[in-house]
């Protein structure tokens, strides 16, 4: 018996394995068992993915962040150990000195209004890095309001409400004894408020005694339990995530008050001040319920969302007052706890990793039920969402990037639209770090042995870690490509492509001069299809034979196929006359017919399959396959 079966989408992406004998699904129909280095179009088409243009080089493994000046100015910051890179158009343009070492970048949290970019760590005091109109760059410590040297900082007290605090002045320098044992030498330079007025540690004496300078008088000498202490020190920890919402600067935890939100005063973005509550003054309170609620993110969307360790809630209230505000959980998934990945929005929803680091979820309003909901996004492709470390999302191409702990990079194309959420898999010669995406460029942070590069997705180009030149004359000798040193690189030489070879003194020599020339790291694009589902008339168990398979090809200069007798280039242009072997190769687009033999008894496995490391242009529309099916 023959059997006709088209496959004209691949708008389910990589599926898993565990998917075969599904046939019923529409994942199915859809889906592939392997798609590598390739992205996913939303009408469904298969394209190779774009190379990696090197951009530069840095010192160790770090994370990248987008700084967007205004529409026309975007730069490119390169987070490192203790320092922070600024690039413009890819050139560095600005090295600043950063309180964070190596290990504590994975933690820092930021969040950006016009020409500042607040950056916060629980373990370090908070950043604010700005750009000048004149161009230039600087990083420090944020600092809060500050008026009559009053601190209009959050305030808390971290001892028990029991505890009292008994001066022996009122003004000047003063000693102040604490009834339980709660100070250590680190407070010095803090602040603490007694009934209302604050004062200033400059000595620590003991646990129970500290000497203070009175800031504001204060009322008399008498023990008061009406004492707290500036919330974000070196002693109590500082800001785990923070976001703009509603013209208020909100703090979302901090390393010793994790479940707490700060609101600032209403345009007035670094004023904490709770004053009588009206409503344009500070806003403070913790997420209390019956499970832990560590703040691991806040976004800002259609309401303020708070994603913490145990759940997703949601504050409402238009405007935002100390009288209007509500908090309300949505759904109990969880968030990351052992680092920062940042909540991304996507077509209206946001994007967050579960805490489990198995899942992509959706966080979305629906309308039906008029509440949020967090649906999976990797219910069908667990295998491809593995310890995701860092993730964002490119507008222009519909693409989620998603850096995995082992290094690869998980891509998603989404379009909800069209029901399109179809996951595939790059991989190139070393391991994805970090990826960002400034305006409409996606960078990503790579390790290529023991170095770390800056590399940007670029169409122009074939290969990673890749360089393109020209010269008016041509030549054989090509240089500037230190960072490939050793490397076996593929070339790319006036459109055609030569025989590998390794770089050697950072530069290559060629056979025959050439004007222009692109080098880099070759990679394997690879398609797979899942296996044919239970035939009409047939169903598992039975043979099947491949007898031709239609492949609808656009805009392709290369295609490596195999259909069961192992991979082999298929010629897709008929030449009249001689072949040109000097000249480039055309992009086609036509319809390429390949006849196969050979039964298959294997029902889980693919009946043919595309894999190409030749660097040219390669996209697939659709698969026509005729199969027959042994009775």
């Amino acid at each position: 018996m023959r059997v006709r079966q088209v496959k004209s989408t691949f708008t389910s992406g990589e599926v898993s394995r565990r998917l075969l004998g599904r046939g019923d699904l529409r994942a199915y129909e859809n889906g592939a068992l392997a798609l590598r280095n390739v992205f996913i179009q939303p009408t469904g088409g298969v394209t190779r993915r774009a190379g990696l243009r090197y951009v530069d080089s840095l010192p160790s493994t770090g994370r990248l962040l987008s700084f967007e000046f205004n529409t026309e100015q975007t730069f490119l910051l390169a987070l490192t150990d203790e320092q922070i890179d600024v690039f413009a158009d890819g050139i560095k343009v600005e090295t600043l000195s950063s309180p964070w070492m190596e290990t504590d970048i994975p933690h820092v949290a930021s969040t950006q209004s016009a020409d500042t970019l607040l950056m916060v760590h629980p373990d370090h005091p908070p950043q604010k890095l700005t750009r000048s109109a004149g161009g230039v760059w600087a990083l420090q410590e944020w600092s809060f309001f500050t008026d009559a040297d009053v601190v209009h900082q959050p305030y808390y007290k971290f001892s028990s409400s029991e505890a009292t605090i008994t001066p022996d002045g009122t003004t000047g320098t003063v000693t102040l004894t604490s009834s339980e044992a709660v100070f250590t030498e680190e407070h010095e330079g803090t602040r603490l408020r007694i009934n209302g007025k604050e004062v200033e540690i400059t000595d620590f004496n003991s646990a129970t005694v500290v000497t203070v300078n009175v800031i504001d008088d204060l009322p008399d000498t008498d023990p008061t339990i009406d004492w707290q202490e500036q919330a974000f020190s070196a002693v109590r920890g500082y800001p785990v995530s923070v976001a703009f919402h509603q013209d208020r600067l909100v703090i979302g935890g901090s390393r010793d008050l994790p479940n707490r939100l700060w609101f600032s005063k209403s345009g007035d973005l670094f004023n904490f001040d709770l004053g009588e509550g009206l409503d344009d003054e500070a806003i403070e309170f913790a997420i209390l319920s019956d499970q832990v609620n560590a703040i691991r993110g806040i976004f800002s969307g259609r309401d303020l969302q708070v994603f913490t360790s145990g759940a997703e809630w949601i504050l409402t209230g238009d405007p935002l007052t100390p009288t209007s505000v509500q908090i309300k959980r949505q759904t109990r998934v969880g968030s990351v706890v052992d680092r920062y990945i940042p909540p991304v929005n996507v077509d209206g929803a946001t994007i967050f990793v579960a805490r489990n680091k198995r899942e992509l979820r959706e966080f979305i309003f629906t309308d039906l039920e008029q509440a949020y909901s967090a649906s999976e996004l990797s219910v069908l492709s667990r295998h491809i969402v593995s310890e995701p470390v860092d993730q964002d999302y490119d507008q222009k191409e519909r693409l989620l990037f998603v850096v995995r702990h082992d290094g690869k990079l998980a891509t998603l194309t989404s379009y909800r639209a069209e029901q399109v959420t179809a996951w595939t898999l790059q991989e190139t010669d070393g391991v994805f770090e970090s990826v960002t995406v400034v305006g409409d460029d996606v960078y990503l942070l790579v390790k290529r042995g023991s170095a770390y590069s800056i590399e940007q997705f670029d169409k122009t180009f074939q290969l990673d870690a890749a360089l393109h030149g020209e010269a008016e004359t041509a030549t054989t000798v090509w240089s500037g490509l230190e960072h490939l040193d050793g490397k076996t690189v593929s070339i790319i030489a006036d459109g055609i492509v030569l025989d590998d070879q390794q770089v050697q003194s950072g530069s290559v020599t060629l056979s025959e001069a050439a004007n222009a020339v692109q080098v880099g790291l070759p990679f394997t694009h690879i398609i797979e299809p899942l296996p044919p589902s239970v035939i009409e008339g047939g169903g598992a168990g039975r043979a099947v034979r491949l007898v031709e398979g239609i492949f609808r090809i656009e805009d392709t200069a290369a295609l490596r196929l195999d259909v069961g007798r192992g991979l082999k280039d298929i010629s897709l242009r008929a030449f009249d006359g001689e072949l040109a072997l000097d000249a480039p190769p055309a992009l086609i687009s036509k319809d390429v017919r390949v006849r196969a033999l050979g039964w298959q008894a294997d029902g889980t496995e693919p009946l043919w399959r595309i894999e190409q490391n030749v660097p040219l242009p390669f996209t697939l529309l659709s698969v026509t396959t005729e199969l027959k099916v042994n009775d």
